[in-house]
Order: structure tokens, then C-alpha cells, then sequence
């Protein structure tokens, strides 16, 4: 409605403009909504194992007693959580993270540079052969969601970056422990807290547990195992169909495993962990290496033409 400058606004106004409100916060069925962000598409709940059950009386306008959650907010809230990824996106959208932080003179990362990462064997489980198209069809489905971008690099060469802090609603302690999940699968906190910190430094296990925490409260991180010795944490980008066969996976491991066994596992734990980080940091000391001498290429190329 407009209204001239100096013109005052009559009661019938105001009253048709507060309706006319009501009713637009209310069209959106399920489907948009208009809040502070704008106009949002809303989604069924993007992880089907989240518990976020809504009531009947909701989708008529109608609050159920003691929900403090309006439907509005409701509806921003599932449109918020990020879509499970496709096993070779998730891949490829934790390179671009693991590469921007280890090795940011070889970033952005190019189609070959991606598909490398992708495949190394050091810092990945389970261990993939992505080929050139594998990872345009990853790019895609990336772009799609917002979680990745194209652009244009020195030399019309096309590169990669990721777009995770905004996508995720991370900073860098999150956006480090849900790329380690991603590149490694489920992990406990201490396996974390080794692998993680060499993109962000956690100085205790305690703080990794508060950040661990505030990533479960986010919908991003789960706990595939109950609290004490040995919890296991996995992302939430899984597909429905992955998860109920990592749940599972999981489980069989837990029953086949005996106490001495166990005993004998985590005493070997720490020294394979000590090993792993070594082999981390060698792999990234040799991408470093690596995109230096690609930067140095292209240098030449450019000076000779």
C-alpha cells in the first residue's frame, strides 16, 4: 500500500495493512516464506534422521500447545540444514576446504588439482577413483546447493573454491571437524582432534568436544555411538540410504569386537594416529610443492607466449 508523504494513516489502514501481513506470512504452505531473509523455499526434512517431527495442526495455520516454535520459523529452520551430498560431491567439496587451508598457493583448485585430491591415498576412507567426469557431475550437484563456485583463474583456466562457511553456517573449527568426517568418514574425538588440527589447531580435546557439540546442535555432526570410551561422530550429509548402512556397518563392528581386542586397539590407536599425521603433513608439504611448480609453469608459459 502507499501512502503520500504527510498523508496520516487512518485506523482502516493500518488494520487492512496488518492483515494483509497476516496473510502473507501465512501463503506459503510449506512451500515459501517470507521472514527476515527474504523469501525462502521451504523442503521436507533433508535428513531422515533427524527428529524434527512437526504436528498435523501446523500445516492448517494452527500451533500445537507448548511448541514455542511458530510455524514460520519452522519452516526457516528445515530450509536452513544443507541437503545430503552425493558420495563423490562430498569428496570433492572436502578437497576444496582441506586444500584452501593446507596449501592456499595451489587455491583455487583446477579440474586435475581437484581430481588428485580426490584420489590420493593418504587422509581419505574410503579410498575412490574419481575420474573427469565423476567430478564435473560432483561440481554441478555442488554449485547446485550453493556449496562450491566456479571462476575464472590466470590464463582462462577454470578453478574451483568452496563456498562451506556460508553453506554449512560454520567457522573454521566447524568447517575443519565436518571436512575431516567428510574425507575420513566416522571418527572419534581424539582421531579428530589430531586430524582436524591441521587445518585449524584445537589446543585440548575439550575444545574440540564444545565445537563437536555446537556442530550436533546445528544439525551437522551425530554421535553414532552412546558417550564413553571410543564414541563414534559422523556428519549429517550422508544420503538416508548411506546411513542406515553406516549405522548398521557400525553396530556389526561393536558386536564382533571382544575385550581384549579392545584393550589391544587402543593401545595401538595413539601410534597409528602419530603415524597418520606424519603421512598428513608429508601429502600436504607435497601438494605445496606441487602447486608451486604449477604456478611456476603457467608463469613460464605466459612469458614465453
Amino acid at each position: 500500500m502507499m501512502i503520500r508523504s504527510g498523508a496520516p494513516l487512518r485506523e482502516c489502514d493500518s488494520r487492512k495493512s496488518s492483515v494483509a501481513a497476516k496473510k502473507t506470512r501465512k501463503s506459503y504452505h510449506g512451500w515459501f516464506v517470507l521472514s527476515s531473509k527474504g523469501l525462502t523455499r521451504g523442503s521436507l526434512e533433508p535428513f531422515g534422521f533427524l527428529s524434527h517431527e512437526r504436528s498435523r495442526s501446523t500445516h492448517h495455520g494452527l500451533h500445537p500447545v507448548g511448541n514455542g516454535m511458530n510455524e514460520e520459523n519452522a519452516a526457516e529452520n528445515e530450509s536452513s540444514q544443507p541437503k545430503p551430498l552425493s558420495a563423490t560431491a562430498r569428496r570433492c567439496l572436502g578437497v576444496l576446504v582441506e586444500k584452501a587451508k593446507t596449501t592456499p598457493d595451489g587455491y583455487p583448485l583446477s579440474l586435475a588439482g581437484l581430481i588428485t585430491g580426490c584420489n590420493q591415498k593418504s587422509n581419505r576412507s574410503p579410498q575412490m577413483q574419481v575420474d573427469e567426469s565423476d567430478a564435473l557431475l560432483a561440481l554441478d550437484e555442488l554449485r547446485a546447493a550453493g556449496a562450491a563456485r566456479e571462476i575464472q583463474g590466470s590464463g582462462r583456466v577454470t578453478k574451483y573454491r568452496h563456498a562451506a562457511y556460508e553453506w554449512l553456517g560454520v567457522d573454521s573449527p566447524g568447517a575443519a571437524i565436518v571436512t575431516e568426517l567428510m574425507l575420513r568418514g566416522p571418527q572419534t574425538a581424539g582421531e579428530l582432534r589430531t586430524r582436524a588440527s591441521r587445518m585449524h589447531k584445537f589446543p585440548d580435546l575439550d575444545s574440540l568436544k564444545t565445537e563437536l557439540a555446537s556442530l550436533i546442535e546445528k544439525g551437522l555432526v551425530e554421535s553414532l555411538t552412546p558417550p564413553g570410551r571410543g564414541q563414534t561422530f559422523a556428519h549429517c550429509l550422508y544420503t538416508p540410504q548411506e546411513r542406515l548402512y553406516l549405522v548398521d556397518k557400525i553396530k556389526k563392528q561393536d558386536a564382533s569386537s571382544a575385550a581384549p581386542s579392545q584393550t589391544d586397539s587402543g593401545s595401538a590407536s595413539p601410534a597409528k594416529a602419530a603415524n597418520d599425521d606424519r603421512i598428513d603433513k608429508i601429502q600436504d608439504r607435497l601438494d605445496s610443492v606441487t602447486a608451486k611448480l604449477e604456478a611456476l609453469e603457467k608463469r613460464l608459459e605466459f612469458l614465453e607466449s
